[in-house]
């Protein structure tokens, strides 16, 4: 566990809290001002209950069920239910960054003092997390409005001390006797307590939040490899003169171009077809990359400014207001969240498909300008490449079914009360997949460009010093040149490691400077 802390305030968080707590184990404390926000708004739903007249979420039912009064005697059994009939999860269980997530971001909104949650619940739940147990939520059973209902209720039911969850070892157990392991005594629910720990876009935004930090990396990956494909083809690096991009002001596309305009500085490769084979332009997925990488750079930006809202939010239904006023909401629906997974998802999709078709031209000796087919040791006698592109066009096909949205569909729930719903859940998973899919995608392309780059340079050519280096560390990395007498599965692998870790981007900073 990360002994860095994390300390959860009034005001909501950022997104590298969210990935200290998620990632890295960073302990989370409650601020003072937190502990006395949910003090203060204890006394508020304290002083409802006490009242004759329903007030919902405190004093009636959810839902369809919202129009009944409950008595006294049966609140707190009220709020137990609530978590255990919610908790209806199924299929896979969620990875245990998410479950963090989940967790770190409804503890989150209980800390801004909206939630009428007393400060012992918000403290256990700074507490499960501290010790590294990990509730067991599963796959399904969120529709990303209300709440992601089910996933947040098998963490609620942790704090219940009921449920399976998963100790700091891995291992995984009833809930109760790992809280009891670790010192933690088990919530006794009250009015609203129950409802405050279900009603949120925890899971979505989570998701978001780590797809964002992922996507940052394989972009500024995707213009190196970008930049060596272009490099090892002889493609010109005059198209990505900053003056041409400042008369299409697209910050996206201008970082891209920079990107690999550094990249590519002091090669002897680029334009180097002018001299004996000459080529008004080069391939649009050569020549436009800077285009397509920025576009998709710009949507990340977007994505980034609608999460750091939702960080800032205070997702609950009812809320508890400054001035003493309990009132439902909406706030839980999860457009503004769902709508950005989605778009997240078309811009990888269409990353790794631009990816792919520079990775295809690099092994199509037709278009390759030179290089051997599918960059083999001995064509013929060994396939090179060829079927790991065969592996990134599948890959490739199915980030074009993922890049479907989910945010456009909708399916009425609970006695049509809840007659539209969000399915942000839902967006956030398959992007979870997208994002992994085009990690790999982005190491095919890596793989080839760098094994074409030593073949020009075995010709006499001299690469660019930051292809060098890629290429140095993919080597030393364990992404080995093809030969008779090895499988390229290992070489793969290495590559995709070497770009999901951000190994790629580290390698080529030390001469081409920071990259964006």
């Amino acid at each position: 566990m990360d002994m860095h802390t994390v300390v959860v305030g009034t005001s909501g968080t950022t997104a590298e809290d969210v990935v200290a707590v998620a990632r890295h184990g960073a302990r989370v404390e409650l601020s003072t001002a937190a502990v006395d926000a949910l003090a203060a708004s204890r006394l508020i739903v304290d002083a409802l209950a006490a009242k004759p007249e329903p007030v919902y979420g405190v004093s009636t039912g959810f839902g369809a069920l919202a129009s009944r009064h409950i008595s006294t005697e049966l609140r707190a059994q009220l709020q137990r239910n609530i978590v255990r009939s919610h908790a209806a999860g199924m299929g896979p269980r969620v990875e245990r960054e998410v479950v963090r997530a989940l967790m770190f971001l409804r503890l989150k909104t209980v800390a801004s003092g909206h939630t009428g949650v007393r400060p012992e619940v918000a403290q256990t739940m700074a507490d499960v997390l501290n010790a590294g147990i990990t509730p067991v939520v599963h796959e399904y059973g969120s529709l990303g409005c209300s709440g992601d209902l089910a996933p947040l209720s098998h963490c609620a039911l942790t704090l219940m001390g009921e449920g399976e969850a998963e100790g700091p070892d891995g291992t995984v157990g009833p809930a109760g006797e790992l809280l009891a392991a670790h010192g933690i005594t088990p919530v006794e629910l009250r009015e609203k307590e129950g409802l405050a720990l279900l009603n949120g876009t925890d899971g979505m935004l989570g998701m978001l939040v780590m797809a964002l930090a992922d996507l940052r990396t394989l972009y500024t990956s995707a213009d190196i490899t970008a930049a060596l494909s272009l490099e090892a083809l002889l493609g010109t690096d005059r198209v990505l003169a900053p003056e041409l991009h400042a008369i299409r002001p697209h910050p996206g596309q201008g970082a891209s171009a920079d990107n690999m305009l550094r990249v590519l500085a002091g090669s002897g490769l680029t334009g180097h077809h002018q001299d004996d084979a000459p080529r008004v332009q080069d391939a649009y997925s050569v020549r436009c990359a800077p285009q397509v990488n920025g576009a998709g750079r710009d949507t990340l930006d977007y994505a980034a400014v609608v999460a750091g809202r939702e960080l800032a939010s205070s997702v609950d239904n009812p809320v508890v207001l400054p001035d003493g006023r309990v009132e439902s909401n909406g706030n839980f629906h999860g457009a503004p969240v769902a709508y950005v997974l989605d778009f997240l998802a078309i811009v990888a999709a269409d990353l790794g498909s631009i990816c792919e078709r520079r990775t295809d031209r690099l092994l199509d000796k037709n278009r390759s300008h030179g290089l051997p087919p599918f960059l083999a040791d001995d064509a013929g006698v060994d396939s090179g490449l060829m079927i790991a592109q065969y592996t990134q066009a599948a890959l490739v096909s199915e980030m074009k079914r993922l890049a479907v949205p989910a945010s456009a569909d909708s399916i009425p729930s609970s006695a049509m009360q809840e007659d539209h719903v969000s399915m942000g859940w839902s967006a956030a998973r398959k992007l979870r997949t997208a994002v992994d899919n085009l990690a790999r995608i982005v190491a095919v392309e890596l793989y080839a460009a760098t094994r074409a780059v030593e073949i020009r340079a075995a010709e006499g050519l001299v690469p660019a010093a930051a292809s060098q280096a890629a290429v140095a560390a993919l080597r030393a990395a364990g992404a080995q040149g093809p030969g008779p007498d090895r499988f390229l599965a290992p070489d793969l692998a290495a590559a995709d490691t070497f770009v999901r870790e951000g190994a790629l981007v580290a390698a080529v900073e030390p001469v081409t400077g920071p990259l964006a």
